[in-house]
């Protein structure tokens, strides 16, 4: 799909990688949404695409609640005439402690934000793609989502979570026209990575630096490309394309294929 004269909306547009993406689809002609509970996060992202000539909206939401999701929608709607691109972004780690020790009401919230509001934005997004004959949607799932992530289980469990359900919506392509697939980029230089250091002790902060110095970040820009790669690419569904620091990005393959579908020999 080429962005010219598209429709878009991103959550988590405020900041990281939802910025980056909201500034390149503008770039390229789209109208674009900006959907973030942070609000001087959004109005300032809208504010850089107008600046540069660019059409955006933003509308404030909380994507762990339904409502809110249907608002979203229904306002790219009424502001831009439809909706053909939804980058599920809007992401939180469940910080210090983790899992199991981490209080119920943060991983409760990293399960709500990283997985739930993926699933229930993308099922809210369907019906106005369909009315425009079809779109793309790109999830923000992580490489935390493909291997072993110790440092943060639950964040682990989400990502997991959506890439499973990315490679499970294929069928969309064919039924409604509509691409789902997900970028899963290793540790991103964004604000997700410090938003929860001022919760921690002295001794947890030094722990995290130490480990953190030993890891080389990713660029929001390097994710971004990822993101439009699978909106440009109108051959690629039901993928995963991870990320990783000084290598090119790749797709990742299933763990197990089958040669035909299971489901149907379990029915037959």
């Amino acid at each position: 799909m080429d962005p010219a004269g598209k429709v878009a909306l991103i959550t988590g547009g405020g900041s990281g990688i939802g910025r980056g993406t909201a500034l390149a689809l503008a770039e390229s002609g789209a109208a674009v949404v900006i959907a973030d509970i942070d609000k001087a996060g959004g109005q300032e992202t809208t504010a850089l695409i107008e600046r540069s000539g660019g059409k955006a909206a933003f509308v404030h939401t909380d994507v762990t609640r339904r409502d809110d999701l249907e608002r979203m929608v229904a306002f790219t709607e009424e502001r831009f005439g439809g909706l053909d691109i939804l980058h599920n972004n809007a992401g939180v780690s469940t910080g210090q402690p983790r899992f199991p020790d981490a209080p119920t009401e943060r991983w409760e919230k990293t399960f709500a934000v990283d997985l739930w509001a993926v699933i229930a934005g993308t099922q809210v997004a369907v019906p106005a793609m369909r009315r425009r004959g079809g779109g793309v949607i790109v999830n923000t799932a992580s490489m935390a989502g493909i291997v072993q992530h110790p440092l943060d289980p639950i964040y682990a469990a989400t990502k997991h979570g959506v890439v499973g359900l990315t490679r499970a919506l294929v069928f969309l392509k064919d039924e409604a026209n509509i691409r789902v697939n997900c970028v899963c980029p290793a540790m991103v230089d964004t604000p997700m990575l410090t938003r929860e250091m001022g919760e921690v002790t002295p001794e947890e902060r030094a722990q995290r630096d130490a480990i953190m110095a030993r890891i080389p970040l990713i660029e929001p820009g390097e994710v971004v490309d990822a993101v439009l790669e699978f909106i440009r690419d109108d051959s690629l569904a039901g993928e995963a394309m991870g990320i990783v620091y000084g290598r090119p990005r790749r797709l990742i393959p299933a763990a197990v294929t089958f040669r035909d579908d299971p489901a149907k020999r379990m029915s037959g």
